[in-house]
């Protein structure tokens, strides 16, 4: 990954965890990466794994498969992809990306 590609995914990153403390989450932060044992993007949001990507390429079906192998690195069966929109500079215009079945359970819940 070039330089300016893994500058744009830090700063989409923290976009992000400024977006979720903003919103009911002041313990969100930046997880530090653990290599294969990874366990997410975003740490302190208790239950739920979030994976960040800010990429050209839209690839829902891999990223939610590399979510979930975290959300199973760190013991919880939430987890969602947090994908930046193109020509869009607000973390809360992202694209949020889970599984159908993980959806319907959250509607269950309301």
């Amino acid at each position: 990954m070039g330089n300016s590609s893994k500058k744009k995914g830090t700063a989409h990153e923290s976009a992000v965890v400024t977006y979720l403390r903003e919103h009911g989450f002041p313990t969100a932060e930046r997880r530090a990466l653990n290599g294969s044992q990874d366990k997410g993007d975003v740490a302190g949001v208790i239950g739920w794994v979030l994976e960040c990507k800010s990429s050209k390429t839209f690839e829902p079906g891999p990223w939610l498969d590399e979510a979930e192998r975290e959300a199973e690195n760190a013991g919880v069966s939430r987890f969602a992809v947090v994908a930046k929109r193109r020509l869009k500079s607000d973390a809360a215009e992202s694209f949020a990306i889970l599984p159908l079945w993980l959806l319907v359970e959250l509607m269950g819940e309301g």
